[in-house]
């Protein structure tokens, strides 16, 4: 049995809308890295959302946007 990383959780940063504030409705890898420092400051929510900002704000952090682009790409034209 092969195991690899597991990619739902970058899935779901292409996929998934912030569902409330400011940017609502704006895919998560979206979100302006200012708006995830300021939810690193004033602490990520403590549920599955908290979980994806707070990988996107890592993603982001360490210039790792590339390894979204194949899942946005995919996204657009309907692949996964």
């Amino acid at each position: 049995m092969q195991q690899g990383p597991d990619t739902s959780i970058l899935l779901s940063l292409v996929n998934t809308k912030m569902p409330y504030g400011k940017y609502k409705d704006v895919l998560l890898y979206k979100i302006p890295m200012h708006y995830l420092e300021w939810m690193k400051r004033n602490g990520f929510p403590k549920s599955k959302l908290g979980q994806q900002l707070e990988t996107l704000f890592e993603i982001k952090l360490n210039g790792l946007e590339f390894l979204l682009q194949p899942l946005i790409n995919g996204s657009k034209t309907g692949n996964r």
